[in-house]
C-alpha cells in the first residue's frame, strides 16, 4: 500500500510569488516552503521544498541532547535543484568564533561578514548538523530533509519585525567553520546522507538491489521528473508530489525519472 500526501504551501516574506513548474502560487502570495506533512508511518522525517527571493535569516537548531523541554532536535540537509549564478548558502564561521564574538555580531548586524557564504550549484548537497549556524541566499530552488521539527533559534534577521531568540540561539550555536565532510554532490554516488536521524538517495530510474535492500520499511517518496506508482494501483506521485509506501520493493519505477528517498534512520 502507498499514499500521496498532502501538498502545503506556506507563504514567506522571503519567498516567491513565482514558482517553477510543476508549481503555481496562489495569486498575491509570495510562497516559500512546500511541505508534506510527516506521516505516521514516518514521523521523524519531514521534507521541504524552498524558494527564495531574499535571504532567511541567520539561525540554528538544537540537537536532541541540547533542546530543552518544549523543543525537539533539528538536523536537516539541502539539496540544490536551480540555483540563480550568485546564488549562495550561509553555512558555518570563517573561523572559529567565541559566543561573545557571535553575540556581538548578531546585535551589531555583522555576523553575515563572519559567516561563510558557500557557492551553491544544481546538484550540491549540503548537511547541516545541530548547532550549525546558516542561512540560506536569495535565487535558490532546495529540497529540504530534516528531522520534523520547527524549532528554530533566530540570531539575525536583516532589520524584519520577527523575535530574535539570542540566548537559546547562544547556548547551542557551534563556533565553527563548516566541515568540508558534510557536503558533496549528485555526481559523488546515489547516497546523499546516510546520518544518524535519517537516509537519502537519489535514484534515477529504477531501484538497484543495494537500494532496495536499504528501504525494507517505510519511506517517503518525492519524484523529481517522472512518476512513481505502487505495484497495487493504491496511489501514485508524479514531479511536485510525494509518497509514504511500505517498502520500496512495493513501488513500480517503470515510467520514473528521478526520484529522492528517504526514510528515518
Amino acid at each position: 500500500m502507498a499514499r500521496q500526501l498532502p501538498t502545503r504551501m506556506v507563504a514567506k516574506v522571503w519567498g516567491r510569488d513565482v514558482l517553477p513548474a510543476p508549481f503555481a502560487a496562489p495569486a498575491g502570495e509570495r510562497i516559500g516552503e512546500i511541505w508534506f506533512e510527516p506521516p505516521p508511518e514516518v514521523p521523524q522525517v519531514l521534507v521541504k521544498y524552498l524558494f527564495t527571493s531574499e535571504k532567511l535569516s541567520v539561525q540554528v537548531h538544537p540537537s536532541d541532547d541540547t533542546a530543552i523541554a518544549g523543543e525537539a532536535g533539528k538536523e536537516e540537509c539541502w539539496l540544490v535543484l536551480d540555483a540563480e549564478p550568485d546564488a549562495r548558502l550561509a553555512i558555518g564561521f570563517e573561523r572559529e568564533v567565541t559566543s561573545e564574538e557571535i553575540a556581538a555580531a548578531a546585535q551589531d548586524g555583522t555576523i553575515e561578514a563572519l559567516l561563510t557564504w558557500h557557492p551553491a550549484r544544481p546538484g550540491d548537497l549540503f548537511y547541516l548538523p545541530a548547532g550549525t549556524v546558516h542561512a540560506i541566499g536569495p535565487g535558490l530552488s532546495l529540497v529540504e530533509v530534516q528531522q520534523t521539527s520547527e524549532t528554530t533559534f533566530r540570531l539575525y534577521d536583516y532589520g524584519r519585525p520577527r523575535e530574535l531568540h539570542l540566548e537559546r540561539a547562544l547556548a547551542v550555536a557551534e563556533g565553527a567553520p563548516y566541515a568540508a565532510t558534510h557536503r558533496r554532490s549528485i555526481a559523488n554516488g546515489q547516497v546523499l546522507v546516510d546520518g544518524p536521524h535519517f537516509r537519502l538517495d537519489r535514484i534515477e530510474g529504477a531501484p538497484d538491489a543495494a537500494t532496495l535492500a536499504a528501504y525494507p520499511e517505510a519511506l517517503l517518496v518525492l519524484p523529481l521528473a517522472g512518476e512513481v506508482t505502487a505495484r497495487d494501483g493504491s496511489a501514485q506521485a508524479g514531479a511536485g508530489e510525494c509518497l509514504v509506501a511500505h517498502g520500496l520493493s512495493s513501488l513500480d519505477f517503470s515510467a520514473a525519472g528521478v526520484t529522492l528517498l528517504t526514510r528515518a534512520a
